[in-house]
């Protein structure tokens, strides 16, 4: 893949100096109600002159800021300034009238094929230069342009990091739902773009992960009523065959330094958690009960695993959270209210850990400190489950699926507030979506 160059540089190239800081800020931890109003001319060419592959890329950064509900875009019906005086010296005094706090302009440039983008942004009230910034690619690379600056932009303003430049692979479902329903391997940047399938649907898949470094992804294949675990690179398609489990109950995860798989094996007529070491392909037992342990997930620093188990009521198999430590030892219940819980994922920050929970017959995606305390549900629905978080730590990705036997499956991401649900684009029904880091980094 090519690399893309990111730098961070104040140009010269405009006919006026701001400086580079500003006030305008948004606190991200706070729940922010009302988004930024963000103003985003079209992007035009080193000319002067307007540029269709500029128009595309600034609609992308507009679509990726918005749909993170932190940045309301300004109608361009609106705009007083034209975008080529805008590039050249912005009338602050224009855009304060639209009520804009933030300004982004930019030109583009294309030659031999590779494509550059200039750009600043402005706080508006403040009439101030925020971030000056140049990314360049090929030409077929314009939406991953798109998706740079809109992480640079969301990162400057927010002070967090963004979560646009990634990738979600998932499972393409079609056919009948029944045994015959076709289930592919799927991945695609965050918005849906450039999807591509990784199998060609012979053998049902289920539950991808992706590896540390966003190359490989970690999946199950069901051969010969056997699964299988694989490891498959996305840009080679080529797949490794790990081994094969009759009595595997939930998807591999990978430990953060992408050396083992964690997963939940039934053997001895017990369920428990195991590991499988990538590079000799030994397994080794970390939990000894008699009871359900399963879906298991390491902690960003892999020094801790989370994972439910139905050890505190195995009669009425009600499903709790516990962690312990990445050997198995200290174990201790985490989960505190009513119902039962599934799928927990740690978050990439470390701070909190997501949930699946099914109480009163309703299905829910929910959110919770380490340590158990401050539960939040955030989404709900017919059918909700497999939270997967953002690189970031602010979105999860999540699979609704919709009542009744032509109900759907699709996937949806919200912000921790809950207040921000967005659906996900894909050609088909999709599930087990899995995100990869920022592959800015």
């Amino acid at each position: 893949m090519t690399r893309l160059i990111l730098s961070l540089v104040f140009f010269g190239l405009f006919s006026l100096s701001y400086p580079a800081r500003a006030t305008l800020e948004i606190d991200v931890t706070q729940g922010q109600i009302a988004p930024t109003p963000i103003a985003i001319p079209d992007f035009i060419d080193a000319g002067g002159g307007e540029d269709e592959l500029g128009r595309k890329i600034a609609a992308v950064v507009g679509d990726d800021l918005e749909h993170s509900g932190l940045f309301r875009l300004i109608s361009k019906a609106a705009f007083i300034q034209d975008a080529p005086s805008a590039l050249q010296e912005p009338r602050f005094s224009d855009w304060r009238v639209l009520n804009a706090q933030c300004l982004l302009v930019a030109r583009t440039s294309n030659s031999g094929g590779k494509v550059t983008v200039e750009f600043r942004l402005f706080d508006v009230y403040n009439g101030t230069q925020m971030l000056g910034v140049s990314v360049s690619a090929k030409e077929s690379q314009w939406r991953k342009i798109a998706h740079r600056i809109a992480d640079a932009v969301y990162n400057r303003v927010t002070g967090e990091a963004g979560y646009f430049d990634t990738r979600v692979a998932y499972i393409d479902e079609s056919g009948p739902r029944s045994k015959k329903r076709v289930r592919r391997l799927a991945i695609m940047d965050w918005d849906g773009h450039n999807n591509v399938y990784l199998t060609d649907g012979v053998h049902m898949v289920l539950t991808p992960r992706f590896a540390p470094n966003a190359k490989e992804i970690a999946y199950l294949a069901y051969v010969n009523k056997s699964a299988h675990v694989y490891v498959i690179n996305v840009h080679t398609r080529k797949k490794r065959l790990m081994g094969h489990f009759k009595g595997m109950t939930f998807a591999p995860r990978f430990s953060p330094d992408g050396q083992s798989l964690l997963m939940s094996l039934a053997r001895e007529g017990t369920t428990a958690l195991y590991k499988l070491n990538l590079s000799s392909g030994t397994v080794s037992r970390l939990t000894d009960h008699s009871c359900i342990d399963t879906s298991p997930c390491y902690s960003p620093d892999g020094s801790k695993i989370v994972f439910t188990s139905d050890r505190s009521s195995p009669e009425s198999c009600q499903e709790k959270i516990y962690v312990m430590d990445a050997n198995g030892a200290n174990v201790h219940r985490i989960s505190l209210d009513e119902g039962k819980y599934s799928q927990p994922a740690w978050s990439p920050r470390g701070d909190l850990i997501a949930f699946t929970k099914q109480v009163g017959g309703r299905f829910y995606i929910g959110v919770m400190n380490v340590d158990g305390t401050n539960e939040r549900l955030i989404a709900d629905g017919h059918l909700v489950e497999a939270p997967t978080w953002a690189p970031n730590g602010r979105v999860i990705l999540f699979t609704k699926e919709s009542g009744g036997k032509r109900g759907n499956s699709r996937l949806y991401a919200v912000d921790l507030t809950g207040r921000n649900l967005r659906s996900i684009k894909t050609p088909r029904d999709s599930s087990d979506g899995a995100w990869s880091r920022l592959l800015s980094e």
